[in-house]
């Protein structure tokens, strides 16, 4: 996503080093990591402190967004939702046939076209993108740890109370009502994605720590 605020702090970096410390274990080539959790829990930025660290040990990376592929643009969604119901709000609501399009271009090599919102105009803008060279594809998302192809799964731990006060800091939408039901929604879908996972995080928002 254009736009999206990223702070990378300390227990972003230890995290990342305890992940690139796993990784040593278990890496190949054309390898995928998927970051998965709650909204505001900081999926993006260990997203972001994976592919730093792993670059100074000469592997590339490269990082997708799922929430740049939700079928319906940012400008609509709201008005889907609440057409359809607090029911339509899940998984269903990606594309996932140009998620695994896109998984299967960099397995390939090839070249791929995949769209990129800009947070600022709520816009959906196309990225092209080459994935010839590239070792890691770094995948983050509500529902990420969902893939099947993925390598090596990390979940972010978050309350829901926690999602929300997340939510609220980073100014993404509106805190109504409706967008608290949305949360509570994706909250219990997205704690039923928790199985298989490598690695467990639960970043405390009051300390610079993290819990495994």
């Amino acid at each position: 996503m254009l736009n999206d605020k990223i702070t990378v702090t300390k227990k972003h970096l230890q995290a990342a080093d305890l992940v690139t410390e796993e990784l040593q274990k278990v890496i190949q080539p054309k390898f995928i990591i998927t970051i998965g959790g709650e909204v505001g829990s900081g999926k993006s930025t260990l997203a972001y402190a994976i592919a730093q660290k792993i670059k100074k040990q000469g592997l590339s990376s490269k990082i997708i967004d799922l929430d740049d592929f939700y079928k319906i643009p940012p400008k609509e969604r709201k008005a889907w939702r609440r057409l359809n119901g607090i029911e339509s709000v899940g998984p269903e609501e990606y594309d996932w046939n140009q998620i695994n399009h896109l998984i299967d271009d960099f397995y390939h090599d090839r070249e791929s076209t995949m769209p990129c919102v800009d947070l600022i105009t709520d816009e959906v803008d196309t990225l092209t993108t080459h994935f010839e060279g590239i070792d890691v594809l770094l995948i983050n998302g509500l529902y990420a740890t969902k893939l099947k192809q993925s390598n090596f799964r990390i979940f972010i731990e978050l309350t829901y109370d926690e999602t929300k006060d997340a939510q609220a800091y980073s100014g993404k939408e509106e805190m109504t009502e409706f967008r608290r039901q949305i949360l509570e929604r994706e909250h219990l879908m997205v704690q039923a994605l928790k199985q298989n996972i490598n690695l467990f995080f639960d970043f405390d928002a009051t300390l610079d720590k993290y819990h495994l």
